[in-house]
């Protein structure tokens, strides 16, 4: 019995799902629940607080909870534990979504994957991890992808720059680990870099060095040009860079005795050609430049175990922020790539688009509401303009009668004199 290939694909599906494992997963979608499974750090009193929020724009009022940085200038430590696992032979992915959308200026961004070993409750900067990975923004200069690997005890930062996403809106980091040795960064489920652990991290020896025995030879012209030595400088070719200027006079005032001997200031010589040296020819004894010699490292040694940890066991969030404000959600740790990429469609690709378009319609209210608050205040100055333009006319009206009353009882006065005169 044959069957339809569309069952044959939901079978596919479900081994997939079935083969896969998911060491840690969290998406806030129980409210305040997250406490009993997340511990603050104690080591320092002064910590930054948490708090759950899907925050000022989001596609999904609910789905889209998760834990904000709430205070400014401020040390974060957080860390949440699970059964301790170890990725011998399988791959390792870690998956998280984030959003700066305070504009950050200077922040961390990154989780970092702990042994289990670790203290949650003294977590701080100098405890050791196995990897921290994610976003990390400082200014116009810094705006990189952590990705860091511990190896025997040493932290080793990845030789490539890879650039993050420093917009405001929700994005998905994820990196995979694989037990080839080989590495993939990903962001929004596009990858954005890849390549080999000995490759892209200085975690092993070099495998070949400089032979130290080895000595250029004494006879090794490695000079590509050299001077033609039967070029010759011509005999025009030796004038001075300055000469007396021709056209100086003495002065009539000028006074040997009192002023010393007289001499005409000295301008630039046009006839002068600078410091003459031979031209250059091909150099017929060059052999080239001089490779130095190498040879195998003795302190190389391949490590087919570089990918592998052991008793991983805690997820943190260590970190430091100038202006709050991030939301980090939809945590992942799994052994399977096509686990982790369903899970980012179902959360931050199901909900990426409501939000982006959320976040343009409170932009253009916001901008409505300061285009009327302009005009209100523009209109608000014309009244007052208008205002003090009435009270100088009616104080001129003001001036103008009563200039108009003194002239009345000037009139007036004059009219009596008048009358007293005739009357006399």
């Amino acid at each position: 019995m044959k069957l339809p290939a569309a069952i044959l694909a939901v079978f596919a599906s479900i081994a997939v799902t079935i083969d896969a494992t998911v060491y840690f997963k969290e998406q806030f979608l129980d409210g305040e629940g997250w406490t009993s499974r997340w511990a603050e750090s104690k080591h320092k009193s002064d910590y930054g607080q948490w708090k759950l929020t899907a925050g000022k724009f989001y596609g999904d009022a609910e789905a889209d909870k998760g834990l904000q940085t709430s205070q400014d200038a401020r040390f974060y430590a957080l860390s949440a534990r699970f059964e301790p696992f170890s990725n011998e032979g399988k791959p390792l992915v870690v998956q998280f979504t984030i959003k700066h959308e305070q504009k950050i200026d200077c922040g961390g961004g990154y989780v970092k994957i702990f042994p289990s070993d670790l203290d949650q409750s003294n977590m701080h900067g100098d405890s050791q991890y196995y990897i921290m990975f994610g976003p990390d923004i400082c200014g116009y200069s810094t705006k990189k992808v952590h990705v860091i690997f511990n190896y025997k005890g040493q932290n080793h930062l990845i030789k490539k720059d890879i650039k993050c996403k420093d917009d405001e809106l929700t994005h998905l980091y994820t990196l995979i680990l694989n037990p080839d040795q080989t590495y993939e960064v990903k962001i929004d489920n596009e990858k954005v870099e890849s390549g080999s652990l000995e490759e892209d991290w200085e975690m092993l020896p070099a495998k070949k060095i400089k032979d130290p025995d080895a000595k250029k030879p004494s006879d090794w012209d490695d000079r590509a040009k050299i001077d033609d030595p039967n070029d010759t400088k011509s005999e025009e070719w030796d004038k001075p860079e300055t000469i007396p200027d021709p056209d100086a006079k003495k002065p009539d005032d000028w006074d040997e005795d009192m002023d010393g001997e007289w001499e005409p200031p000295m301008i630039t010589n046009p006839e002068y050609k600078g410091e003459w040296k031979p031209k250059q020819i091909e150099n017929p004894d060059y052999k080239g430049v001089w490779v130095h010699p190498e040879i195998d490292n003795p302190e190389y040694t391949q490590d087919a175990t570089m990918y592998k940890f052991d008793k991983v066991g805690v997820l943190g969030l260590d970190l430091w922020q100038v202006k709050s404000g991030t939301i980090f959600d939809n945590f992942l740790i799994a052994d399977d790539v096509k686990e982790a990429e369903e899970f980012g469609k179902e959360t931050w690709g199901a909900t990426k688009e409501p939000e982006k378009k959320m976040k343009d319609e409170l932009e253009d209210m916001d901008r409505k509401v300061r285009e009327e608050e302009d005009k209100s205040k523009k209109d608000t100055e014309g009244g007052d303009d208008d205002e003090e333009e009435e009270e100088d006319g009616e104080d001129e009206d003001e001036e103008e009668e009563g200039e108009h009353e003194e002239e009345t009882d000037e009139d007036a006065g004059t009219e009596g004199e008048d009358k007293g005169k005739d009357e006399l």
